[in-house]
């Protein structure tokens, strides 16, 4: 067996999670549609985290709802690469996901998009890169401590769906009005 071949540890960070390490072999994932990941970093301390957020807002909830919103969000996160040693000027961000993926609803991920871009503006955090909107969900893997991030994009679900139901046949016209529950 191949020693370099060892797959690494990983973390799945789900929606209204983060997650703060500074294990340099450990890979963060999610999978993301209209929510919105930010994949933050500290270079010189060499820690770095993710968080998943469903919605922008301002809404400052208590408990574990609040981790929800982006604003709770983004700054749980930021906390947590300080208090592990990283400081507010070096950190730099790459974000993801923010997709429109049913049309003709509002488009919240355009709405996380914009907010996440915003708060590193604000905050003055460095984007460095990252995938945001489109129609597409996203598969994101991170390394938190080099800063390398892989994306992959999955099928779009709702055309599958639609193809999948176009190809059914119909019910006969004669079905004799029975009626199987199951």
């Amino acid at each position: 067996m191949d020693i370099d071949a060892v797959e690494p540890r990983k973390v799945h960070v789900i929606q209204g999670e983060f997650y703060v390490t500074d294990e340099p072999d450990l890979v963060l994932t999610t999978i993301l549609g209209s929510c919105v990941a930010a994949c933050m970093r500290d270079p010189v301390a060499g820690v770095g985290g993710m968080n998943h957020f469903l919605l922008p807002g301002d809404d400052l909830r208590q408990g574990e709802g609040g981790l929800r919103y982006g604003v709770q969000a983004m700054e749980l996160l930021v906390n947590g690469l300080l208090r592990r040693g990283a400081r507010r000027d070096r950190l730099e961000a790459k974000l993801f996901g923010g997709g429109r993926l049913i049309d003709g609803l509002t488009d919240v991920g355009d709405q996380n998009a914009a907010f996440a871009e915003r708060f590193l503006r604000d905050e003055g955090v460095q984007f460095t890169g990252g995938s945001l909107r489109g129609d597409r969900a996203r598969r994101v893997q991170f390394w938190p401590v080099s800063g390398r991030a892989r994306q992959i994009c999955l099928a779009p679900s709702e055309a599958t769906v639609f193809a999948i139901e176009r190809q059914r046949r119909p019910a006969p016209k004669d079905a004799g009005g029975s009626l199987e529950l199951f």
